[in-house]
């Protein structure tokens, strides 16, 4: 029987080091830690680049874990650890929006609602946690489809459902609407679900940058857009400074 392979060996003892420590490592940092050459250290961590197990920062030259290797299992992050991480922010932004606030994460090409905070005033309403979403018609969903956390492709063999009028039904508008959204940095839904109904939502990111689902504010049109149906700039910064609170509690970067 054949013997380890030992350049498997070696890459798996980088990626421990990496996935074990709080900060990214330098090339002289791997390599003096493993009793690597650095010339073999290099070789091996460009290799991990390549196929994005690992990443190198610009500025530093250091490196991190990547994107790919963290999308090998859902173990890189627990639901009930994004629910936990979010639940005093979300209830902050609900009380200073005055809106309702709601989290989600992709299942089975849709949106799983895992948190809902309520309106804070004493209007009638309805818990969403476990609801599920449509990916093309809701803020949160174009968050997931805009960044890759929930394929693009396996919304358009799901097919494209109408709820309203201004649904978007067309994979041409739909891309051209998630460009946007990756430009703008937020989704935002206008009854494109409900009528009568908006939505605002921004992404949540974990390790490495990763996007790991979405944080939304939604309500009547009239409170959550301006008289020519553009989401109101003050409740977008709102919802930004949240998900950026979430994503450093989970370990991402500042960004």
């Amino acid at each position: 029987m054949a013997g380890p392979v030992q350049s498997i060996e070696r890459a798996a003892a980088i990626l421990r080091l990496l996935a074990g420590g709080p900060r990214r490592l330098g090339l002289g940092e791997v390599a003096a830690s493993l009793g690597l050459a650095k010339g073999t250290a290099h070789g091996i961590l460009r290799t991990l680049q390549h196929v994005d197990f690992v990443e190198q920062d610009a500025a530093t030259g250091k490196y991190q874990l990547g994107a790919a290797l963290l999308h090998l299992g859902t173990s890189y992050l627990d639901v009930n650890e994004l629910r936990s991480r979010s639940i005093n922010w979300a209830d902050a932004l609900a009380a200073r929006s005055g809106e309702a606030v709601r989290l989600g994460t992709p299942l089975e090409g849709k949106v799983l609602v895992v948190h809902h905070v309520f309106r804070p005033d004493d209007s009638l309403q309805t818990l969403d946690v476990g609801s599920l979403l449509p990916l093309h018609a809701s803020s949160l969903g174009k968050v997931l489809l805009a960044f890759g956390t929930a394929p693009f492709e396996q919304a358009l063999e799901s097919g494209l459902e109408t709820y309203t009028r201004h649904t978007l039904v067309s994979p041409d508008r739909l891309s051209r609407a998630l460009a946007e959204v990756r430009d703008h940095g937020w989704a935002a839904e206008i009854q494109e679900m409900s009528m009568g109904e908006a939505g605002i939502s921004v992404p949540i990111r974990g390790h490495g940058g990763l996007v790991v689902g979405a944080i939304g504010l939604s309500g009547p049109v009239e409170r959550i857009c301006d008289n020519q149906d553009q989401p109101r700039p003050n409740l977008i910064t709102l919802i930004r400074e949240a998900a950026r609170a979430i994503s450093r509690d989970l370990g991402a970067a500042r960004w």
